[in-house]
């Protein structure tokens, strides 16, 4: 007689980077991941992105961890720092370039975006594959003298070696665990950056990196990143590393219909709580999709 399987310990993760305070949308993204992994018995967990060097600041870490404790978002366990991550992304940039998939890439965005042969994919423009073409004697040489360089993931040998992929998508709002399948096609991004010329490793590599190592079983997170998933599935196969389930939440909109950013001005929490807003009405008024005047959910 077989012992029956053990039920899984659900592991959801809250993931900013310290680049200014958080806003609304950061608020129900937080509030979602929290309630459905306590809803499951689960834990839920917080990593600070903070490994982009020129916008990062350590005033904003505090200002994260205020706003959430303010709003009654409560993690377990330690805050993850990215920071503290950066061997990590080095081991996996070393095994993927010994698998022949990674090349440097000297080109500016302008160098790329002046590129007729450049087309649009679901995050812009896809890289023309200019550096893929060069020598190793070229490459070596303009990294020997000093040349500023991306590392990409050569996207078709990639594929190619990982073979059809799918990702188990969750409804939103999830009610269960019946994940759907969906078809990875990280080929429609192009040749990606794993790593930046002005950070160790890109979203598409930490991100992924970090949810295997945190052990998160559900990744919710919202729709504009629907497309990334493609990629990180891609990278899950490559380097052996386990693929959670997926719910994609809709954005939130402002009043000119614009999806909130930080960059934009959107509401933030610390001036809602200057404003004397009650963080418990707030919270609640969140959970069950009621939003500030001004704010709604972004049409698809």
């Amino acid at each position: 007689m077989t012992q029956s399987a053990q039920p899984q310990h659900v592991v959801t993760r809250f993931a900013p980077s310290p680049t200014g305070r958080l806003h609304v949308g950061h608020a129900w993204s937080a509030l979602l991941a929290m309630d459905l992994a306590h809803a499951r018995g689960g834990s839920f967990r917080l990593r600070i992105e903070d490994i982009d060097g020129t916008r990062s600041r350590p005033e904003h870490v505090d200002g994260i961890v205020e706003d959430m404790r303010w709003l009654g978002v409560a993690w377990d366990g330690e805050i993850v720092f990215q920071s503290a991550r950066l061997d990590s992304y080095r081991a996996a940039l070393e095994r993927l370039e010994a698998m022949g998939l990674l090349y440097p890439c000297f080109c500016t965005r302008a160098d790329i975006a002046a590129s007729a042969a450049a087309p649009h994919g679901p995050e812009g423009p896809v890289y023309p594959g200019t550096c893929r073409r060069l020598d190793e004697a070229a490459r070596a040489r303009r990294i020997a003298a000093g040349e500023p360089h991306a590392w990409r993931i050569d996207m078709a040998r990639a594929v190619a070696q990982a073979g059809p992929l799918h990702w188990r998508a969750l409804p939103f709002p999830p009610a269960d665990d019946a994940a759907s399948p969906v078809r990875a096609e990280p080929l429609a991004a192009g040749d990606v950056v794993l790593a930046r010329k002005d950070a160790p490793a890109s979203y598409h590599l930490s991100c992924t990196l970090d949810d295997a190592a945190m052990g998160v079983t559900h990744v919710l997170r919202g729709d504009d990143l629907r497309s990334a998933t493609d990629i990180h599935r891609l990278v899950q196969a490559l380097l052996g590393l386990p693929s959670p389930l997926y719910v994609h939440h809709p954005l939130l909109a402002g009043p000119d219909g614009r999806r909130l950013a930080k960059r934009e001005g959107s509401i933030a929490l610390a001036d809602l709580r200057a404003e004397g807003v009650d963080p418990r009405r707030l919270a609640d008024d969140l959970r069950h999709a009621r939003f500030p005047i001004g704010i709604s959910l972004a049409s698809a």
